[in-house]
């Protein structure tokens, strides 16, 4: 199958994906994020089986300010009025990114959403959220790609419910691959984009 070919339908998933899942509503997929939490049970992390569904590639990371860690904007100057009030270098603190990725995954008896934050992420994308912001400004479509790649992958989750009273999804604490030849991401972008390997 050609590249243009394999970009095509990963376009035309995502138009599927993107008219169904009604993430302004809260509804992503078939259950509510909500109604997930309330059924889980106790109040501590529990560990489940899960095989990832869909991937929302729309928004995978944040900013945040790379001397305290606060968030940032996602929009405008990333000055960390934080860092600049208390005298850390003032007006220079930087940014990094990390990520913010929403998953929906099934597990033996219920599709639901979870949020995976950087330690999370990392395991499932191979490399730091800066490093896949730089490498899908070059290469058109990753963040749909790394989707699809991820899609059907099975993985020991560790799962809990969020400390922030405001926050919505159930949030992944740890992940671990339960494919012995589970390779991240990335190492497949690259292959699949041709990205530091020499020319056939």
């Amino acid at each position: 199958m050609s590249f243009h070919i394999f970009l095509k339908r990963l376009l035309r998933r995502k138009r599927v994906w993107d008219s169904c899942r009604g993430l302004n509503t809260g509804t992503w997929l078939p259950d509510s994020p909500r109604t997930d939490m309330d059924n889980m049970e106790g109040e501590g992390p529990s560990t489940v089986i899960c095989t990832v569904v869909a991937v929302d590639s729309t928004s995978f990371c944040y900013r945040v300010c790379s001397v305290c860690d606060k968030t940032l904007p996602d929009k405008g100057p990333p000055v960390c009025r934080f860092c600049d009030i208390k005298g850390f270098n003032p007006g220079s603190s930087g940014f990094k990114r990390l990520y913010r990725i929403l998953l929906s995954v099934a597990s033996e008896n219920k599709v639901f959403v979870v949020i995976c934050f950087d330690r999370a992420a990392r395991v499932l994308f191979g490399c730091s959220a800066d490093e896949f912001f730089e490498f899908s400004k070059l290469n058109p479509f990753s963040a749909v790609a790394a989707g699809k790649v991820l899609e059907g992958e099975m993985f020991q989750m560790t799962l809990s419910k969020p400390k922030n009273g405001n926050a919505r999804n159930i949030r992944v604490v740890s992940v671990f691959p339960l494919r012995s030849d589970f390779s991240p991401a990335i190492n497949t972008l690259k292959k699949l984009y041709n990205v530091g390997m020499g020319s056939s």
